[in-house]
């Protein structure tokens, strides 16, 4: 990777209220950064904020503890990370741990390069010893998918203060004093049982040991979700259109409900309700037919009977009478 741009970044340089940068009520201040760099995330202004998920992130930056987020897809895990760092000013780096990264990928490897006209091996560093000596807040998605050979390697970084031993170039990287690590799953490293995650495992428990804050981020509530919606798309800001969102998100409702009871094994995120009211726009408000492009079509055949109830119980209308006619917008 690049070398950071080091303007005022070699440490944070400001204290930031949490009351005024969260709207959470505490007189905590955390230390920012006082300018951007290019790895800092993007601010959403309309992001909502999980009062003990977001203290849970700030005691990872402030105190330097590792802390894992842990909750079903689409609550938000790892956008919550990346706009507590936006709001700090704080570099954030994500890396999804999918089968495809390797131990390579995370330490580095030789690569040819030209110097002076001539071409030579020079060992280039990988995401993990380039984050751990810049003050850099690292977030491993998907963490308890991550190959055994990858978790070992993060294994060495886990501690606060933990060196991390380069084998193959004889160096010992102390961590930057601002280095911070964070991971999001889906399970809490005992394996999934419900199905819905295929390809996650039992994270050791040596390793989960050394995870010194872990903290689950449920679903909003119902008023939260409908501010949310309306925030993101401002076409539904009106009497009528905000009654929608109100049926979408007790269509979505209803789905999660329905996969606690067994009854289904497949659920609508808030981003599966944002993404059926984008769609809706496009489709000519047809919330029928957009609702079976963005949700019902991925959904096994067994359970769309239910999941259709789910939606006329809501609506009051059948899907199946809804979906023939419609504009594209």
């Amino acid at each position: 990777m690049e070398n950071m741009d080091k303007q005022n970044l070699d440490q944070p340089d400001i204290s930031i209220s949490v009351n005024q940068a969260f709207g959470i009520d505490t007189d905590l201040h955390v230390d920012g950064f006082s300018e951007r760099s290019d790895y800092v995330p993007d601010i959403d202004s309309s992001y909502c904020f999980d009062k003990s998920t977001t203290l849970a992130i700030l005691s990872g930056f402030k105190y330097n503890r590792r802390v894992m987020i842990q909750g079903l897809h689409g609550t938000g895990k790892s956008t919550h990370i990346e706009q507590v760092a936006a709001r700090l000013n704080w570099p954030c780096v994500r890396v999804n741990l999918d089968s495809h990264i390797s131990r390579i990928d995370l330490i580095g490897k030789d690569a040819i390069v030209l110097q002076d006209g001539k071409q030579i091996t020079e060992f280039q560093d990988g995401i993990l010893p380039w984050s751990l000596q810049n003050p850099t807040a690292l977030v491993f998605d998907e963490y308890d998918a991550g190959r055994p050979d990858v978790m070992f390697v993060i294994q060495r970084v886990l501690e606060a203060e933990g060196k991390f031993t380069l084998l193959d170039k004889n160096r010992v990287l102390k961590p930057n004093p601002f280095f911070r690590l964070f991971a999001t799953t889906n399970t809490i490293g005992l394996g999934d049982t419900t199905g819905l995650y295929h390809g996650t495992q039992q994270i050791n428990q040596g390793q989960m040991d050394r995870w010194s804050i872990v903290t689950t981020l449920n679903y909003l509530d119902f008023e939260k979700e409908k501010e949310i919606m309306l925030a993101k798309v401002p076409s539904f800001n009106t009497k009528e259109k905000e009654e929608i969102i109100e049926l979408m998100i007790k269509v979505a409702d209803l789905t999660r409900k329905g996969m606690a009871n067994g009854d289904i094994s497949t659920v609508m995120s808030p981003r599966t309700v944002l993404t059926w009211a984008q769609n809706a726009e496009i489709f000519d408000h047809n919330y029928a037919l957009s609702f079976n492009l963005t949700f019902l079509n991925k959904c096994d055949e067994s359970e769309k009977q239910i999941i259709s109830e789910y939606y006329q119980r809501c609506f009051g209308d059948e899907l199946s009478s809804s979906t023939n006619d419609f504009t594209l917008v």
